[in-house]
Parts: C-alpha cells; sequence; structure tokens
C-alpha cells in the first residue's frame, strides 16, 4: 500500500494474517485478542491504519467523546501537531523511550484521511498521553 498509518505499543507480527479487505472499521482477530486490534482501510485511497494496543478500544467506547462532537478540521490540526511531535520521538531513540515511539507515523497532510481516520488517530493520542503519562503538544490531553 502506498500509504502506511501505523500505530503501535505492542508490535505484533501480522506477516501471513489476512485482514478484511475492505470496510471502514473491522477488528482483526487473527493477530491479537479482538479488542486490541482497530483496522480501517480504504483501498481506493491505498491507505491503512492498524491500531494495536490493549486497552485502547475500551477506553475509546467508556471515554472518548461520541463521533460528531469534534469538527473534521479540528481532529486534522490536532493530528497534525500530534504526528510531528511523535515523529520526532520516533527518530530519537536514545532521548525518548523507544518502547513508546517504535516507528514513525506516515501521515500524509496533502491527503483527506475522512473524519473516521481522524476521529480514531486523535483518540489514539489521548489515549496514548494518558496511559502513559506523556505530553505530545501544549496540549493537556483529555478524552
Amino acid at each position: 500500500m502506498k500509504n502506511l498509518l501505523f500505530i503501535t505499543l505492542f508490535l505484533v507480527v501480522l506477516m501471513g494474517c489476512k485482514a478484511p479487505k475492505s470496510g471502514s472499521l473491522a477488528n482483526n482477530t487473527s493477530a491479537a485478542k479482538p479488542s486490541d486490534t482497530i483496522r480501517i482501510a480504504n483501498d481506493s485511497l491505498e491507505y491503512e491504519v492498524i491500531i494495536i494496543d490493549a486497552g485502547f478500544n475500551t477506553w475509546l467506547n467508556a471515554q472518548a467523546k461520541p463521533r460528531g462532537f469534534y469538527t473534521e478540521d479540528y481532529l486534522e490540526g490536532r493530528n497534525r501537531i500530534y504526528v510531528a511531535e511523535w515523529n520526532n520521538r520516533a527518530m530519537q531513540p536514545q532521548r525518548f523511550n523507544p518502547n513508546l515511539y517504535e516507528m514513525q507515523i506516515n501521515y500524509n497532510y496533502n491527503i483527506h484521511y475522512g473524519y473516521e481516520v481522524n476521529y480514531l488517530i486523535y483518540n489514539y493520542f489521548m489515549y496514548f498521553q494518558m496511559a502513559h503519562k506523556q505530553q505530545l503538544s501544549g496540549f493537556v490531553p483529555r478524552p
């Protein structure tokens, strides 16, 4: 796939695992517990988001603001800031915990990913910051 957004705390080998080919939101049960993996794909735009983190799906359902609470512009703006800082930390493993920032996120600001992708990425950043006592920007993380 041309553009791959991959957020992970617990790297799971996905080689040989068949994930659902289409759909806006699907759980991949072959590599982790059903509640541990969220996959969003859009084959026409050639992107995929995989969030593998024990506890995120539970947190998303229990504490995150509902879909539609934030505007898409708001989510995109915050995601730009969070992705930039995340990638900065991922490139400095000697300074930042490499177990938290395992890899960079390929988030292209010129691609319109849609509301669902931006909503889930934004909420993952909120969850990550609260769960690991990190602050990726000047904004205090809240659900």
